[in-house]
This record gives structure tokens, sequence and C-alpha cells, in this order.
């Protein structure tokens, strides 16, 4: 179980993502036996043979695969903890974590996303062990998700453990949902940016992150 407290937190850091209030009162046996239930019809709605050896256990795998993986993001308990560290280097200039993987889903059709995050920050007195930066995003890619917001909720997340709004992140992603459906563009990617502090107002500060992520520097935010 988890305190109101921890409830709350993970609400507002979860910014806009639209978790209902109950959402961590039913238990995660719980919800993967439902998951399990309710996809079980699914597929004898499709017309699927569930006594087939290759389906009959196909339900199970993906309530699991939905509650602990690819929605992990989604349990309090998966948030990474994010200890900082006094700046003792005395490193003013911007840190970048390039190329993060990016696994994530489209709330609007639940097919997968799939891209590279570039984040980076300056540091305010403190610095962030670098495998923290790839917990946090790939912590916020693990629910159902648009990729605006996912850009968002990575940048806040920062600043909130750095107390810092010199942060930036760019995401280059696929969506599936444009990829193997509709107009099934295998070709196009689409780019998200949050950049903030100096990031945004600086305009030195962002052609330098910009050039090192490997994005034109014309690039408009």
């Amino acid at each position: 179980m988890f305190t109101e407290d921890e409830d709350i937190d993970h609400l507002s850091n979860a910014e806009y993502t639209p978790i209902r209030k109950d959402a961590f009162e039913m238990p995660i046996e719980k919800k993967q036996e439902l998951i399990q239930d309710h996809f079980t019809e699914i597929m004898k709605i499709l017309g699927l043979d569930m006594n087939d050896d290759s389906l009959k256990d196909t339900p199970k795998r993906v309530a699991k695969m939905y509650v602990k993986e690819i929605f992990g993001g989604l349990l309090p308990e998966n948030k990474p903890s994010i200890s900082t560290f006094e700046n003792t280097y005395k490193y003013r200039q911007m840190l970048i974590e390039k190329d993060i993987t990016v696994y994530s889903t489209c709330e609007h059709h639940f097919l997968p996303i799939i891209g590279r995050a570039h984040v980076a920050y300056i540091s305010n007195g403190t610095v962030i062990g670098l495998s923290k930066i790839n917990r946090i995003v790939n912590y916020y890619a693990r629910r159902p998700q648009v990729q605006e917001r996912l850009t968002r909720q990575i940048v806040k997340a920062m600043s909130e453990a750095l107390n810092t709004k010199d942060v930036a992140c760019v995401i280059d992603a696929k969506h599936l949902c444009i990829n193997s459906r509709g107009i099934q563009d295998t070709n196009s990617s689409t780019v998200t940016a949050e950049l903030s502090g100096m990031f945004r107002n600086n305009p030195t500060t962002r052609k330098e992150f910009l050039h090192y992520i490997g994005i034109d520097s014309h690039f408009k935010i």
C-alpha cells in the first residue's frame, strides 16, 4: 500500500497524465487478473481459438506486460529515487545525455512509440548520476503517452531534482500508429522539444545544445 503523501506526490509529478485518484487502490495482482479476463474476451471476439497451445496463455502474458512492464510508470513504487551530489568538480557547462532509448505507448491507439531522447542540464550547484537521467526518461515513458507530454514531464522531473530551470529535452521518435496503420508512413518521425532557463532564453546555449545532439541550429522552438 502507498501512503496518501506518496500518492499525492506521484500525481503532482505526473503533471498531466490522466490518472484517477483511486488508481493505486487496487492491488497489482487484481489488476493483472482483470486485464487477463478482459483480454481473453477480446481474443474470443476476434474469433481466436483460446484452446490453441500458442494462444491460451497470451492473456496472462499481456496482463503481466501491461501492469509490470510497458505501463510500469503508472506504479508509484517504480518512480526512481533521485539522489543529487554537490558539484565538487565545479563543472559549470551543460551536461548532455544523448540517445536515451525511449519505449512508450501511444495513448490514442495503444501502439508503440520508439525513439531517442536527448536530455541536458546546467548545474546549479548539484549534479545527478548519469543513469538516473535514463531512469527518469524510462519511468515517464512507461505509460500511455503523447510525446509532447512526455517531453515536458522529463524536464519537470529533472528541474525538480536539480533545483534548476536550466534543463532541456528533445525527443525524436517513430509512432507505430502512423507507421503501421492509417497512413502507414514508415519514414516519418516526430520531434518534440522542451527548453527551459538558459536553453530557452540564451540563443548561444540553445544553439550549442542543438549542435551537440545533431539538430540544425536553425531549429525553432
